[in-house]
């Protein structure tokens, strides 16, 4: 047998970004009232398992909308400062190769997306949003002298249950894309529920005298999306490159390079190499880092010489107006005056 043409590799691409097409519900399911089963039918980037998700729970689907929403923002918003800066996922449910194929950044928004997902049902739950749940179960620690269970914590277990169900059903249902790339997607997807499941917390509100705090009302709460993102990404920092190999009875992710340690539930995995991102090539998905603002005195992944590549930078100076000479009047507000200064600006060659 001859070896898979272009477009059937494309092909095969195109079916697993089904997977992360319904980041795209931003723009076609913001205007949706959600009350009738048809709406369903009015959205973009759906696979036949999620459209039929989205018939039996209509009153989920304004929480993974705004999972998508909030999967685009806090991923531009993490990456602002790198050569990949996240831009192309506002193309959904269009992608270009950077996260059509296994690299390691297209691991970081299966993790972030899967992550986001989960947070928005079970916030939604506890908000009352969703009838079919409630708040979550009560902690089985025994509470101290100082506080009590109460409040309404988040779902996590309602929003792992249906998050993990409407994201990974493309995965698993789609006949389309190498095993690798599913079993890579699946298990990045997985990264991200666990992250956001260990940030689960304490959160506490006082009770007392003058604000005394005598008596504390504590429930179960889980991190903001951006603390969870800044988490994804310091394992995308150290994602480790793997292939697909069969191990015993099954095919299993393993370290491309036999020296590098196994892998594990929490590690960020890919399988071909990212380009540097540098210079604009529309084969590999890099839009290339022209004219993109950088730090002059920075020394991190924003400074001049990282994000230009060496390549030098332009200044500029730009007016900026600014809030000063405020005065507090009691009671109870602020006047300030406006002032105008130039700042020095600097964008890559």
């Amino acid at each position: 047998m001859g070896r898979p043409t272009a477009a059937a590799a494309l092909l095969c691409q195109l079916g697993l970004s089904a997977a992360i097409q319904w980041l795209g519900l931003t723009e076609s399911g913001s205007g949706v009232a959600w009350n009738e089963s048809h709406h369903c039918r009015l959205l973009a980037g759906l696979v036949p398992d999620q459209f039929q998700m989205c018939r039996r729970n209509l009153e989920v689907m304004p929480s993974i909308v705004r999972a998508a929403r909030h999967t685009k923002s806090s991923c531009q918003k993490t990456f602002a400062d790198m050569r990949w800066n996240c831009s192309s996922i506002q193309r959904a449910p269009s992608f270009g190769p950077d996260l059509l194929r296994g690299t390691r950044e297209s691991a970081f928004v299966y993790a972030l997306a899967a992550a986001a997902i989960t947070h928005s049902i079970a916030q939604a739950c506890a908000s009352g949003e969703v009838p079919l749940c409630s708040c979550g179960s009560v902690p089985s620690e025994v509470p101290g002298p100082d506080f009590r269970w109460g409040g309404c914590g988040d779902n996590l277990s309602y929003g792992l249950q249906l998050g993990a169900a409407f994201a990974d059903s493309p995965l698993k249902s789609s006949k389309l894309g190498t095993q690798a790339l599913k079993a890579m997607n699946l298990h990045n997807s997985a990264v991200g529920r666990q992250v956001l499941s260990d940030s689960l917390d304490t959160k506490c509100k006082c009770h007392g005298v003058s604000g005394s705090c005598s008596v504390k009302t504590c429930w179960k709460g889980l991190a903001k999306l951006d603390e969870i993102a800044s988490d994804l990404k310091s394992k995308y920092l150290a994602a480790i490159k793997v292939t697909h190999r069969l191990i015993g009875p099954r095919k299993q992710l393993i370290p491309k390079e036999m020296e590098v340690r196994p892998v594990e539930e929490t590690d960020l995995v890919y399988l071909i190499n990212s380009p540097d991102y540098c210079t604009p090539n529309l084969h590999l998905g890099s839009l290339g880092t022209q004219d993109r603002r950088c730090n002059k005195t920075s020394v991190g992944s924003d400074s001049c010489n990282l994000l230009c590549c060496g390549r030098g930078y332009n200044t500029y100076t730009e007016e900026v107006v600014e809030r000063c000479h405020c005065k507090y009047h009691w009671c109870c507000y602020v006047v300030c005056k406006k002032c105008r200064r130039k700042v020095e600006r600097y964008v890559c060659k």
